[in-house]
């Protein structure tokens, strides 16, 4: 099952390729939050839902582009958990930094998780409590690392407005910060890179699930500020509370 859901965000990867290296129109539009959208989310998305349904047909899908309402999911104990392209704001500035997220969520836990970042050709996936980074057609299990000082990996696109993190931060004593996009956050605590990721801005579901799989078979946490894991059974908002991936 992983290698096919490994095999699947390369596809939509590949979708997403297209319109960043200008073959397609990029066609940047706004969602009633204002979070842009783009052709590239469209395509992705069309990628993996055929794919999923194909691959898994009594499994349902919750995908940022297709939201289903609260009464169809209510009574979800497993569905499939997808962002087609997680950073989109990271895609429309080039940066490379957005990721494919694809989850497998059972009873609320993330229990299979893929995030593929396509401009530089890493995929990190996750199930059966392991978890895996492949690169340059090398695969290999990863786990976390301490490290002192600690390197935080905190949000590019809301570090710099988020008063909370600064004095966060400003409390945690010797450290040293990296900026990163999408949930390559995630990836760089799971592969040793990193010892902790703070997040006190808003995110959704879908930004999380894979990112959390492959960071907790890695032997990170992932729990909210009140200490809690975080829970993706099925609520009729999609917005997590603010939490902390971290080594300890």
């Amino acid at each position: 099952m992983l290698e096919h859901i490994c095999q699947l965000a390369r596809e939509a990867g590949d979708a997403i390729m297209k319109i960043y290296e200008g073959e397609a129109p990029l066609n940047v539009s706004h969602k009633s939050d204002d979070s842009p959208v783009t052709a590239a989310d469209i395509a992705a998305h069309n990628v993996i839902i055929i794919g999923l349904s194909a691959l898994d047909e009594n499994t349902p899908i919750l995908s940022e582009e297709a939201p289903q309402s609260w009464e169809i999911r209510q009574h979800w104990q497993r569905y499939w958990l997808v962002d087609p392209l997680d950073g989109t704001k990271e895609f429309i500035k080039r940066n490379g930094e957005f990721t494919v997220n694809i989850a497998l969520i059972e009873r609320g836990k993330p229990v299979l998780g893929v995030v593929y970042a396509p401009v530089i050709d890493v995929m990190y996936s996750a199930a059966d409590g392991k978890a895996w980074k492949e690169e340059g057609g090398h695969k290999s299990q990863i786990t976390v690392q301490n490290a002192h000082p600690p390197l935080v990996v905190v949000s590019r696109s809301h570090a710099d407005s988020d008063e909370e993190l600064k004095e966060y931060l400003n409390q945690m004593g010797e450290h040293q910060t990296v900026a990163v996009g999408s949930s390559l956050k995630f990836c760089l605590v799971a592969e040793g890179k990193a010892q902790l990721y703070p997040r006190f801005g808003p995110t959704n579901i879908w930004d999380t699930g894979a990112g959390h799989a492959v960071a907790i078979a890695a032997g990170a946490h992932v729990h909210d500020w009140q200490g809690h894991s975080l829970d993706y059974a099925p609520k009729e908002s999609f917005l997590n509370p603010g939490f902390r991936v971290s080594i300890f």
